[in-house]
């Protein structure tokens, strides 16, 4: 028997349909990383079915997948499900994920408490659960790291020292993410890929230093990719960024801060709608150290509610003008659509004024005669 024989034999015993998860999507592409155990392979680079293509189901990382008639040569297949998630983010866009680890730095950069409210307001408003882990604390005193933790546990969080050079704290990070899918985000440069790099001894991300004249990170990861980690789950890597936009209603923002919460659990408000700036009763209002963060932020919900009201009413009679951080509303102009008649109804009207005087020349010669 030859070997195309033996493994045209194995092919035919293994299931036609498997299961897995998408750990990658490069260009039409996706990586799937199988469940099942005694399969020939555990990675399979898939298309999409056109039937899917066609009713819009959009594929993304961290979606639970069938594949169909996988091709076990040649690692190939064809994703014909996408089973119903439980959890979806829009950005990064990754589907099924069980909790957010934020990485901010104690050092190099130091952490900025605007930036690290906003991202913290970000993680909180996609409704899974918040881990915060601080990186870089051996470059940090003792009294620092103190003060960060009391000052945070204020805030509603207990974050995680960690150390990639001295081994900090990775014990108890892994624990915290087995047998999740966990997205890591932050600002750039970090430490996020060297975390990475640190828990996932068989990858290797590519890591940059901190810009020396700005103290800001210098981006190093492009795409979105899930890694298995050694004690079972997955975790993500995400492109890092400064500021991250933060698209909610007003009257939402609320419930993304903790210690707002804990006051709300005890009481409420006089009005149902108390948006917490100047309403009589509020008891949210008042003297806790991101109310400022709050307000900010607040003036950004409240242009973005307008916006959405300007886009189910496209006859509004003003529209929203931002500028920096001022918004002010001006008229909204009627523009005319101007266009250029076809040749085919140019010669219509032509003909049809060539019938007309013709028929007005007839109606004189009558009345002459």
């Amino acid at each position: 028997m030859s070997s195309d024989d033996f493994s045209k034999i194995l092919e035919e015993d293994q299931p036609r349909q498997v299961t897995g998860t998408v750990v990658a999507v490069q260009a039409n592409f996706y990586q799937v990383r199988l469940q099942g155990k005694s399969l020939p392979k555990s990675m399979l680079l898939c298309t999409r079915r056109t039937r899917l293509k066609k009713i819009g189901q959009r594929v993304m990382v961290g979606d639970l997948v069938m594949v169909e008639e996988p091709d076990w040569n040649g690692d190939r297949g064809a994703i014909s499900q996408v089973f119903p998630r439980r959890s979806e983010l829009d950005r990064p866009p990754i589907a099924n994920v069980d909790q957010i680890l934020l990485v901010f730095a104690l050092s190099s950069p130091a952490i900025e408490p605007y930036q690290l409210s906003r991202f913290l307001v970000k993680a909180e408003s996609t409704g899974v659960s918040v881990c915060l882990a601080l990186s870089k604390s051996d470059l940090a005193s003792i009294d620092e790291q103190q003060h960060w933790k009391t000052r945070l546990g204020e805030w509603g969080y207990q974050p995680i020292f960690i150390s990639v050079h001295q081994q900090l704290g990775l014990i108890e990070l892994n624990q915290y993410l087995s047998q999740k899918i966990t997205v890591a985000s932050g600002p750039s440069g970090v430490g996020k890929s060297s975390l990475i790099n640190q828990i996932i001894p068989s990858v290797i991300l590519r890591v940059n230093t901190v810009s020396g004249k700005l103290e800001k990170g210098r981006h190093t990861t492009r795409h979105v990719e899930l890694f298995e980690l050694p004690l079972g789950g997955l975790l993500a890597d995400t492109p890092g960024f400064n500021q991250p936009d933060l698209y909610c209603l007003p009257q939402e923002l609320v419930q993304y801060f903790p210690e707002v919460r804990r006051k709300l659990a005890e009481g409420s408000c006089q009005f149902s709608n108390c948006l917490h700036r100047d309403e009589p009763g509020c008891i949210v209002r008042g003297d806790w150290e991101r109310y400022a963060h709050y307000l900010d932020f607040l003036e950004d919900a409240i242009v973005y509610e307008t916006q959405l009201n300007q886009q189910s009413n496209p006859d509004e009679v003003l529209k929203l003008k931002t500028k920096g951080k001022g918004t002010q509303f001006e008229p909204r102009l009627e523009l005319k659509k101007y266009r250029r008649e076809s040749r085919k109804n140019q010669q219509q009207s032509l003909r049809k004024l060539d019938i007309d005087k013709l028929m007005k020349n007839e109606e004189n010669e009558n009345l002459d005669q």
